[in-house]
């Protein structure tokens, strides 16, 4: 195994032996769990891994589709909002915010996959799903590592793994029987589902049923947790900087007013709040050592040879808070991301051809969400005390302590919802 923190070990990985390191190792959670290897997030480079990619890209994540789809964020974001200001429309009221924005995510994948949002027992059993996944994936399982544990099962985890491959597989499936059984709903064909269908039916030999659950699993365990702990992190270091807060409100009404809610649109005109998102993501990345890729050759990373088979690991956790990159680098300033400068060192989205592709998507959700809390409510800390940023432990890098805030309809959010109490 290799571990790399620094930008010119990392350069080496992913410039120089990119093709290299494109690769994943063959855990055993994978197997089981992800089509014997075959999700996009898991299969080995090649023609197989190319295809999904190009399927995923095209069909979910193109620019072209994001604009479409763009209305279905812009609903679920004022959902959040709602619901915010049924309980603050009278005056301070304390919050739990993770619910509210796992909830949030859940539903703008589900709807642009399926046109239908998480609700009920849905919501719930892909919710326990997800859990288990993470929790048997998160820590290392000893027969990777040492064979004769897996011949007598130790600890029982490959008989969990095949029972939870099982459950995984029957609920993406079941996501797909409904869409087939709903085939007449004209809203349902143009969805994600509803054109892995149609490409099922063009490309059989490739678009299997088994490819399109693999598409489906990879896109709701990477796209919503990880976007949900942003925005809480991100909170979190509002409410302990309302200076920072001060400065994004007033970027806000400068640039979109006091008369609507921020869109999609308005984005690229929020440099500051772009800031705020990007300062976030380098002292909390929601995947603080990124998916381990698998050398396929011999190389040489900073002098030191690399045979085939070996595993890389990214620590993106320390080298965002290395003091070699970055002046202050525990302390939270936005400021320091302006003109782009810092970009660079930066890989919350990972690096090469295996980095994450839902950038886009992810930081759509992310800036119109954050900045339509500010515009519409007041906040402040609970008791006065500052926020605990103590992180815990996991695949998506959560708070010890979930995020509980005061807050208070201001005037735009009275404008847009009052109406509807």
């Amino acid at each position: 195994m290799v571990v790399v923190s620094s930008p010119s070990a990392i350069e080496e990985c992913f410039v120089e032996n990119d093709v290299i390191f494109a690769n994943r190792p063959r855990f055993s959670l994978g197997e089981y769990c992800a089509y014997n290897y075959t999700t996009i997030g898991l299969a080995p480079y090649g023609d197989h891994w190319r295809n999904g990619r190009r399927i995923l890209n095209i069909e979910f994540l193109a620019t072209k589709r994001l604009n479409m789809t763009s209305g279905i964020r812009s609903d679920e974001i004022k959902n959040l909002l709602r619901k915010v200001y049924d309980v603050s429309r009278s005056g301070f009221a304390k919050v739990e915010l993770k619910p509210l924005l796992l909830e949030l995510t859940l539903n703008i994948i589900m709807r642009m996959m399926a046109c239908t949002p998480f609700s009920g027992e849905r919501a719930r059993r892909f919710t326990e799903l997800k859990e288990e996944l993470f929790a048997m994936a998160v820590p290392s399982y000893p027969g990777d590592f040492l064979p004769i544990l897996k011949w007598i099962d130790y600890n029982g985890f490959m008989k969990k793994a095949k029972w939870l491959g099982r459950e995984i597989d029957a609920f993406t499936q079941s996501l797909i029987d409904q869409h087939r059984s709903e085939d007449k709903d004209v809203s349902k064909k143009d969805t994600l589902i509803g054109h892995l269908l149609s490409l099922q039916q063009s490309e059989p030999e490739y678009c299997t049923e088994d490819t399109i659950k693999g598409i489906l699993q990879d896109i709701l365990t990477a796209g919503t947790d990880t976007t949900a702990l942003t925005l809480e992190w991100a909170m979190s270091n509002l409410l302990n900087h309302p200076d920072v807060l001060k400065k994004a409100l007033a970027e806000l009404e400068n640039q979109v007013g006091p008369d609507r809610l921020v869109d999609e649109a308005d984005l690229s005109n929020l440099p500051y709040l772009q800031n705020v998102i990007t300062e976030t993501q380098r002292l909390f990345p929601a995947a603080q050592l990124l998916l381990a890729h698998m050398s396929s050759d011999y190389c040489t990373i900073k002098e030191y040879d690399i045979p085939p088979g070996t595993m890389l690991l990214i620590n993106a956790w320390a080298m965002h808070r290395d003091p070699e990159l970055w002046e202050d680098p525990t302390s939270f300033k936005p400021e320091r991301h302006e003109q782009g400068k810092e970009h660079n060192k930066l890989i919350t989205f990972g690096m090469g051809r295996r980095a994450c592709p839902g950038v886009g998507l992810a930081q759509r959700v992310l800036g119109q969400t954050l900045g339509s809390l500010i515009q519409c409510f007041e906040w402040e800390k609970v008791d006065r005390k500052d926020i605990n940023m103590v992180e815990g432990t996991g695949a998506s890098l959560p708070k010890v302590v979930p995020l509980q805030v005061m807050c208070k309809a201001r005037p735009l959010a009275n404008k847009v919802f009052s109406k509807e109490v």
